[in-house]
């Protein structure tokens, strides 16, 4: 005999999604969508969903009674059904593999329509080759989309991720802590989403851009180990990987050290990576911000394939190509990737690869490639032989290379990597490469005003010695900061904190706000709880949707978010956002501009 079903109610006895050849013999009631129709003339097979998966109902006269199976033949697709009958084992031969029911089905003894549905604006019930409707359609008609089998899996799976989040971290002594959703505006490097007050007319809410300063409140006050599951807004631009509300794990402690923090968090990532079904190993290895910018050209570096950058400055210093010698004397420097069997790409694919590096701001590439025994290229003239052996390549390869400054030549050839990693299939996503990039700079300086910027937030921490021995060059500093990466992805960012309301205060005048008065005004409630005696203290944050989207390999992020926004920024199955009445503009004491 099987134990109750644990979701069984007072209409339903089981989800036929869980019923098994172990049931054969039970009566049953189960409620559902009718998935599929099929009328035989006298015979009547309904397939039957829940969330646990399908179940096939068949509605027969050995045993169902006439009007039953004419209530059954009447039932449209995707209508809510209660459906009452003998689990039964299904005849030979017709036994269905494909399904975890396939072994049995429900003979039917009675149906009842208890949500009648108009006809379907798109197809739930797809068959393994089908084509998805376009998705501003399913988009549109999110509730039709959020029952197909993919996305309830990718769901489920999210909840599995969230709970398994909150086990590790609850076991690891951390509280789940909630902070304001309506809060003070605050440049964190994003647009802020305002919100009118009513009752104080000209003053506005922000919808937090995360719970930064709150969970540094929460250290200040001793609550020692804190996390949250947290909701955060950002103003920006969309894209398949950013939504403009998006869920974050959000994390901080008291009297910790960087290394505290990294341990904690490779925890985190084997236990989410294990409920996703896979096993991941710690710890992950690290490298230093400017290593991975030397190396890879960018900050979150894939580590499933090779062609690292090489400075190639020295070989062609020699060079008589004066566009090469005029990036020299610039001070850019010639950097470059060898590109393994790549030598026999078309005039056409290279070509290719030179648009994406202009398109991140080269001038162009310098292609040479080994073929046949000999080096070949436009520069190849400009090379003497003996240069022309260090450049290392062998029979097949195709170096590509810029000679530029590097802040132009190291996002060009990240681009120019990872598109030629993708042509030669190196992209694995079972191949999984974690990292961890540290020691990342402090500040970054506009270089036309020499603004500096925080490159990660106001509050971060800089390393102690940097600031002890170059006092006055603070964009030389480095941060105490860490990102974790996979596969060319960033999972997540933290910092250890400035925990010292004196060293904060510098902080901001560095960023452009030296008036002590300006800063009380606008971090004053941080400065406030610093003032009181704040703890050594540092934390994390990790793109729960990411990470979801990842373990699903599911391509974008609205996959595995219920309802997400599209990537014009509108959440098209509510129709918002939508106009307002003006009485109601009139009371948040708001007038609109006329737009043209």
């Amino acid at each position: 005999m099987t134990p109750p079903d644990p979701l069984a109610t007072t209409l339903r006895t089981h989800l036929g999604g869980t019923l098994r050849i172990d049931h054969a013999g039970q009566t049953v009631s189960l409620g559902g969508w009718v998935h599929k129709s099929r009328d035989l003339g006298g015979l009547v097979f309904l397939d039957l969903r829940d969330r646990e998966g399908l179940v096939q109902v068949s509605f027969n006269p050995e045993w169902t009674a006439a009007d039953v199976i004419a209530a059954a033949a009447a039932v449209g697709t995707e209508s809510a059904v209660l459906v009452d009958g003998v689990v039964a084992p299904r005849p030979d031969g017709l036994r269905n593999a494909d399904l975890p029911t396939g072994e049995i089905e429900l003979r039917a003894t009675a149906i009842r329509v208890v949500g009648p549905a108009v006809t379907p604006a798109i197809p739930v019930a797809l068959g393994k080759d089908a084509k998805l409707p376009a998705e501003d359609l399913r988009l549109r008609y999110r509730v039709l989309d959020l029952r197909r089998a993919a996305l309830q899996k990718n769901l489920m799976l999210r909840h599995r991720l969230l709970q398994a989040a909150r086990n590790c971290l609850s076991d690891d002594g951390y509280l789940e802590l909630e902070t304001p959703i309506l809060t003070k505006p605050t440049p964190e490097g994003a647009r802020d989403f305002l919100v009118p007050s009513r009752m104080h007319a000209g003053e506005f809410f922000a919808l937090p851009q995360s719970p930064q300063i709150y969970k540094q409140l929460f250290m200040c006050a001793g609550f020692d180990r804190y996390f949250q599951i947290a909701r955060c807004f950002r103003d920006e631009d969309l894209r398949a990987d950013r939504q403009l509300e998006f869920t974050q794990i959000d994390i901080e402690a008291s009297f910790v050290t960087r290394e505290d923090i990294i341990v904690m968090a490779e925890g985190l990532m084997k236990a989410l990576w294990f409920e996703g079904g896979f096993e991941i190993d710690i710890p992950f290895p690290r490298m230093g911000y400017a290593d991975a910018m030397e190396r890879y050209g960018c900050d979150r570096p894939d580590l499933r394939y090779g062609m690292e950058i090489r400075d190639l400055t020295a070989v062609f210093a020699t060079s008589e190509s004066g566009i090469i010698q005029g990036a020299i004397a610039a001070g850019g420097r010639v950097r470059g990737i060898t590109v393994p069997g790549a030598a026999t790409w078309s005039r056409k694919q290279v070509d290719e690869l030179e648009a994406i590096a202009k398109s991140a701001g080269a001038g162009g590439l310098v292609r040479l490639k080994r073929h046949e025994g000999k080096l070949e290229g436009p520069l190849a003239k400009f090379l003497s032989a003996e240069a022309g052996a260090q450049l290392g390549l062998v029979e097949g390869d195709l170096l590509l290379a810029v000679a530029a400054a590097d802040r132009i030549s190291s996002p060009a050839l990240d681009r120019v990597r990872q598109e030629c990693a993708a042509r030669l299939g190196l992209q694995d996503p079972n191949h999984r490469q974690f990292l961890w990039v540290l020691d990342f700079p402090m500040f970054e300086k506009d270089p036309e005003t020499g603004a500096l910027a925080a490159v990660h937030h106001p509050f971060t921490a800089s390393n102690a010695e940097d600031m002890s021995a170059r006092p006055d060059a603070p964009e030389t500093w480095r941060a105490l900061a860490y990102d974790c990466v996979l596969n060319g992805t960033e999972l997540g960012g933290g910092s250890i904190r400035t925990s010292d309301p004196a060293v904060q205060a510098r902080m901001f005048e560095l960023l452009g706000i030296p008036d002590r008065a300006d800063q009380e005004r606008r971090f004053g409630f941080l400065l406030e709880g610093l003032r009181a005696g704040a703890p050594p203290h540092g934390g994390i944050a990790f793109g729960f949707d990411r990470i979801a989207m990842i373990l699903a390999g599911a391509e974008s992020l609205r996959d595995v978010i219920a309802f997400p926004k599209t990537t014009a920024a509108r959440a098209s199955f509510e129709g918002a956002p939508s106009a307002v009445p003006q009485q109601d503009l009139d009371e948040l004491h708001i007038s609109l501009k006329e737009q043209g």
